[in-house]
This record gives structure tokens, sequence and C-alpha cells, in this order.
């Protein structure tokens, strides 16, 4: 069943046609637009996210959206509780994801900020883990509550035995941890069937 949903940022250039974060975000970084424009994507997250649950039945499981988190939004904290008094949105109802990058850069100050939004309700994730400089005792420190298991690893599921023993293990962290894990990019029903006898709470991508 669907259980959440994650803001994906594309800009449909005049002239280039449609371009990926990739393409553009690290400018907005180096200039701080990385703030307007990020404020804007968790405004209308926010906004549609609340007329779907509108919409939703009553007795049906409160619906989740991912939003991705900068480095330098971190920095900023209140922007988006000043979203969630905008919008009239339930806390709980967003989940905040920051990269291993975004953490490793200033680990104190990057927990100082996650614990502020923890306590007004948000919930938290760690994206694209295994992808970065991983260190694991970031993870029992940082009041998280998912691991997103990057598409790398899952991607070549079924052929690879070395990243399905990844894939299992970073699980089997997440539930040690007390922790809820996401694998990202599925693409095939084999790769969910397999996701599924490791045990993995959720999953995302093109196959759904």
């Amino acid at each position: 069943r669907v259980v959440g949903v994650e803001a994906l940022l594309r800009w449909r250039h005049p002239e280039y046609g449609l371009l990926y974060p990739r393409d553009f975000m690290p400018l907005a970084e180096q200039t701080e637009l990385v703030i307007p424009i990020g404020r804007w994507v968790l405004l209308e997250t926010c906004r549609q996210l609340r007329g779907w649950q509108e919409r939703r039945a009553s007795d049906s499981p409160p619906l989740l959206a991912c939003v991705n988190l900068s480095v330098t939004q971190l920095r900023h904290t209140d922007f988006a509780l000043e979203v969630l008094s905008e919008t009239g949105l339930d806390p709980g109802s967003l989940v905040l994801e920051i990269t291993e990058y975004a953490v490793m850069e200033d680990t104190q100050a990057a927990i100082g900020a996650l614990e502020k939004h923890k306590g007004s309700g948000m919930k938290l994730a760690i994206d694209d883990l295994g992808t970065g400089y991983s260190s694991l005792s970031y993870l029992r420190r940082l009041p998280v509550d998912f691991l997103k298991i990057d598409h790398s690893f899952i991607e070549r599921l079924g052929e690879n035995s070395k990243d399905a023993e990844i894939v299992s293990g970073t699980i089997a962290l997440a539930h040690t941890l007390g922790l809820k894990a996401i694998a990202e990019g599925v693409e095939s029903a084999t790769q969910l069937e397999r996701l599924r006898e490791m045990g993995c709470d959720m999953a995302q991508g093109n196959y759904f």
C-alpha cells in the first residue's frame, strides 16, 4: 500500500529542456538561492499533501511526504516550521531527508538542527546511505527515523552478491537501531521480492 511520497525537483528550462537537480542545485547552493527554492518546494509539497490527506478515508493511515534538505537549508532551521504553520500540515506527516555529506560537514551543528526539527514532531531520514563518507558513530547520535538505501545498491540485486549482502546488512543495521529501512530506485518485481525477503520496510521507485 502507499504510505508516502517524495518531492522531486525539476527545472523546465526554455532552452535546455528538463533539467535535473545536479544541473542547477550546486549553483543554487553557492548563491544561497537554495533557501527560497527549498522553501517553495516545501510549501508546495505541504499544500499538496494536506489536500491529499483531506480526501483520504478517515480510517486510512496518514500519508507521509519526504523532502530533501541541503547543507545550506539545514543551517536555516526555522523555515520548515514556518511552512508547517502556514499550511496547517501535521508535522508528523513531513519527513526531512538529509545526506551523509550534510551531516559529516559539521556533525555537531547538524545534530542540533535535526534535534530542533525532531522536537517539533517532524520525521527525519538519512538519504543515499552508503554513498558518502559514512561513519557509523554518527548514526547512533542522530535523531533519525529512516535509513534510505541508495538505488546504486538496489539496481544490481540478483546479479551481484556483494550488493545483496550490503543491502541486507543495512536493513539489519536499521532495525538494530530501531529505524525503518527504505530502498530507493526499485525498478522490477524481482528487486522488490528480494527486498521483501530481506525484511525491508518500504521501497520506492519507477516500478510503483
